[in-house]
């Protein structure tokens, strides 16, 4: 089988985690850099990731979390939070960092800029919340294949409150807001889930070649 298909059929959503199974440092960071390495649009990443290892933490967002054991069994919960709100910030931080890593003058970047500013920064709060939302989707499904690649299990978590998180963690504050999590570890042998075949739509009744 293709090692692309392969990586994909191997994993599943995780629904019990061996708890003595702990995702290496080395792991972890390869894991990392290849969520920040994800694309976002514009380059803008406009989202924060908290890596939680902390089991007195874990323990606090479990009755956060439906309950699901996941969250106190994986190795790492790992939470994904947009950016509620934004201005022209956003942009200026991301044309500075942009000046300084490919070494081009500042003001070389200001019609870039302003083009950014002018499809962004206008947009009403809740659609602000939204885009943002969609950003971190898209580093969340990259880090969720990254841990594939290295067969570390994961499972994509929306069954949380994400109000009480956002307190619990203090995200609030932070213009902040839990957007999805991903828990990350090994299966546990018990976890029957790992055994059944996948349920997908059919290539016919997915996709539509025009």
């Amino acid at each position: 089988m293709n090692i692309i298909l392969e990586h994909r059929t191997w994993r599943y959503a995780t629904k019990k985690f061996d708890p003595s199974k702990k995702v290496s440092d080395q792991d972890l960071e390869t894991l990392l850099e290849a969520t920040r390495l994800s694309a976002s649009s514009y380059g803008l990443q406009p989202y924060h990731i908290f890596v939680i290892s902390d089991q007195e933490t874990k323990e606090k967002l479990k009755p956060a979390s439906w309950n699901q054991s996941q969250i106190t069994d994986a190795s790492h919960v790992i939470v994904f939070a947009n950016t509620t709100d934004f201005g022209e910030e956003l942009v200026d931080n991301f044309i500075e960092n942009t000046s300084t890593t490919r070494n081009i003058p500042i003001e070389n970047l200001k019609g870039y800029a302003d083009f950014m500013k002018s499809k962004l920064v206008s947009l009403p709060s809740e659609s602000k919340d939204t885009w943002t939302a969609k950003q971190a989707y898209i580093a969340f499904g990259n880090l969720m294949q990254a841990a594939a690649e290295l067969k570390i299990d994961t499972c994509p978590m929306e069954g949380f409150e994400s109000d009480q998180y956002n307190e619990i963690l203090g995200l609030t504050e932070k213009n902040l807001n839990a957007a999805v999590v991903l828990t990350i570890g090994y299966r546990s042998e018990e976890d029957q889930t790992q055994h059944l075949p996948k349920v997908r739509k059919s290539k016919e009744a997915l996709f539509t070649h025009i």
